[in-house]
């Protein structure tokens, strides 16, 4: 090869695809095989895994702007170099370290732990902030809690040297424990769907086929958003990566037929936020809790789905009530949506239907379901792609060629591994460290001293802490910090541990939709150029049903205990009672403002007296009641609440500025 040719293909990019490729297929052979381990794989593919994060960074910008170039590219340089040693270093003497050494680790052990540490938290500080600057103060904390005047937060301290070993080479806790075990197993497997999805752009022709339910209705165009973003979240697991990829198209379209920005972005927020509880992809807090629990993922899968249909017919309906007052009925254009679009959908749900047959009925474990439903969807998207571009030449596949749209899939799924590896080492980190000063069982019994006294005061109190914990860490954070505070003392209060892993599940959650910070609200403000606080405000009103069944689990149990019948009928009486308040808070039902206010106060009494009441009997017949009055409450919404005159909005929508970084950002996450 000439030097011209060398420097033309020697860049940022095609380096980040050499990398990506190889921790791709490590990863692909260990799914099929499963050799030697987790804990060695991760020791081996983090490194390459943090490359990959610091490469994708960099290319965003600068890490430091106030340096110069060549600084910039020093530091960068040396952090690679900090990966390759570490790399290197495990490869050779990983069972030394995980086996032979048992605490006895030599001074180059404990300088490779201290560089790995000190990289993820500069890491940690350039993409997390907040974790940043918890891990600080935790280190501090670790290290002079002797100092801290309140008894309960009292302990007799520790070394830097035990911060850094108990963080990384002790193996059981910290970057190379648990949790990045789980990123780069469980997670990554799954993941393989989102990038081959998003290499062929499967995701942005299911949401152009969609946009079909609609019609020529534009009361309904807003459900675009909703069953849109209920597809995306079956391989996304995250809300911010939902609004971005769903929101980018459905906003846009919403305001075009006349829904106000806020709205639309209150909307695809709401519809966003349920891609953190849609299965089978339910987010990391999924994934960790069938880890905690110690079953199957299925398991835990199939207990989402009554938590997800509950949560998206419920916004379903609210968002209808809210457009049938906001829109009105004349008939719109029609879309038209290409052939291969359609075909890419039917690949799509294909292929989510095949990955719910090999782990549902056939009982294949998730690495190998998750592997064997890539594959098949790729195969497929292949084959679709080569009909389409040299069959019927399609004009639309002029510019792609099929080494593209493989490269693509490869670089998304090793963007969003890397990425997710990072936030679950810096969280292995803050977890080791909360272990280490006993803090765990500090919080456990003053929550099961709470729980002596009442019950309720116990799950009131740990509700105020997950909201606290999720005000401003990501929930992925706020799940993993409530699992090992919360669950213990609810459990030996007696609580089913699917209760309680559920309960801080859907915590974390609405964390993400809570005051004062939200990524998913931020993206869908952004995209819709609408107030952020506006949009987080008229969301968490539209998002209410992830709250109610927050609390609703307590009192009807088999919803996320007993699947089969008994968790049918559960899922029911939630879903109607959450139908009544949300009818009570959207609807009107009287054209006298005072009588309509009464009727739905007492629809949502009612209501709540169908989702709490301790009694299925009394809850059953209440329901019917409720169903009643849904049917005629929206009966009459449909007569009293449309507009009486309408007028194309004039919001436009401003994809400038600084868009792309945040959108970039929310792609990547998982929730």
């Amino acid at each position: 090869m000439t030097a011209g040719a060398f420097r033309q293909y020697a860049s940022l990019k095609n380096l980040t695809f050499v990398l990506a490729t190889i921790q791709l297929l490590w990863l692909i052979w260990f799914f099929y095989t499963g050799l030697r381990g987790g804990q060695e794989l991760v020791a081996h593919v983090l490194p390459i895994a943090l490359t990959l994060q610091i490469l994708f960074m960099y290319q965003d910008g600068y890490f430091y702007k106030r340096l110069p170039p060549a600084a910039n590219h020093l530091l960068v340089a040396l952090y690679i170099g900090i990966c390759a040693y570490s790399f290197i270093y495990f490869y050779y003497e990983f069972e030394r370290i995980a086996i032979y050494a048992q605490g006895s680790f030599t001074q180059q052990d404990f300088i490779v732990g201290l560089l790995m540490f000190l990289l993820v938290m500069e890491l940690s500080r350039l993409a997390h902030s907040v974790l940043f600057w918890t891990n600080v103060v935790l280190v501090a904390y670790t290290m002079w809690g002797y100092l801290s005047p309140l008894d309960f937060f009292w302990h007799p301290g520790t070394t830097f040297y035990r911060v850094v070993t108990s963080s990384t080479i002790e193996m059981s806790t910290g970057i190379y424990g648990l949790y990045g075990q789980l990123a780069l197993t469980l997670i990554a497997a799954f993941l393989l769907l989102a990038g081959v999805a998003n290499g062929f752009e499967a995701q942005r022709a299911m949401i152009n086929v969609v946009r079909l339910i609609a019609g020529r209705s534009r009361q309904l165009i807003p459900q675009t958003a909703v069953i849109g973003s209920s597809a995306i979240g079956m391989i996304s697991g995250s809300g911010s990566a939902n609004a971005a990829v769903v929101g980018t198209i459905t906003i846009p379209l919403m305001i075009r037929y006349g829904v106000p920005g806020t709205f639309a972005a209150a909307v695809e927020t709401a519809a966003s936020m349920g891609g953190l509880i849609m299965p089978p992809m339910m987010g990391v807090g999924a994934f960790l809790m069938s880890e905690f629990l110690g079953v199957p993922y299925w398991d835990v899968v199939i207990r989402g789905f009554a938590l997800a249909f509950v949560y998206y017919v419920s916004i379903g309906v609210a968002v209808y009530l809210l457009c049938v007052r906001l829109l009105p009925t004349d008939p719109i254009e029609k879309p038209q949506v290409p052939l291969y679009d359609k075909v890419k959908t039917t690949i799509f749900f294909s292929s989510v239907l095949y990955l719910l047959f090999l782990m549902g009925y056939v009982g294949k474990g998730e690495l190998l379901a998750a592997l064997y439903t890539a594959t098949y969807m790729f195969g497929l998207l292949v084959l679709a792609y080569l009909y389409f571009k040299y069959v019927r030449q399609d004009p639309a596949l002029e510019s792609e060629t099929l080494f593209g749209n493989a490269r693509r899939a490869i670089e998304t799924h090793a963007e969003m591994t890397s990425y997710l590896t990072l936030l679950l080492a810096t969280l292995g980190i803050m977890i080791g460290l909360f272990t280490v000063t006993g803090f765990i069982n500090r919080m456990g019994a003053m929550l099961l001293d709470l729980g002596s006294w009442h019950i309720i005061a116990m799950i009131g109190m740990a509700w105020v802490f997950g909201w606290l914990a999720g005000a401003g860490l990501p929930p992925t954070a706020t799940y993993i910090i409530g699992a090992v505070v919360i669950v213990r003392p609810m459990v030996e209060l007696g609580i089913n541990p699917w209760i309680a892993h559920f309960f801080v599940f859907l915590l974390s959650v609405w964390g993400e939709l809570s005051p004062p910070t939200s990524l998913t609200a931020a993206v869908s403000a952004r995209i819709a150029n609408a107030s952020f606080l506006k949009t987080m405000y008229e969301a968490l009103k539209i998002c209410a049903p992830i709250t109610l069944m927050t609390f609703a689990i307590f009192t009807r149990p088999n919803m996320v205990v007993n699947p089969g019948w008994l968790q049918i009928a559960d899922t029911i009486l939630v879903l109607i009672s959450t139908l009544g308040i949300t009818f009570a808070m959207f609807g009107r039902c009287h054209a006298n403002l005072t009588a309509d206010l009464a009727l739905r106060c007492l629809l949502a009494a009612v209501s709540f007296l169908a989702m709490f009441h301790p009694d299925m009997k009394i809850s059953a017949v209440v329901s019917v009641a409720v169903t009643a009055a849904l049917a005629y409450g929206i009966w009459r919404h449909r007569q009293i609440a449309p507009p009486k005159s309408f007028a194309l909005t004039q919001d436009q929508v401003d994809r400038s500025g600084d868009l792309a970084p945040v959108l970039a950002e929310a792609k990547r996450e998982i929730g």
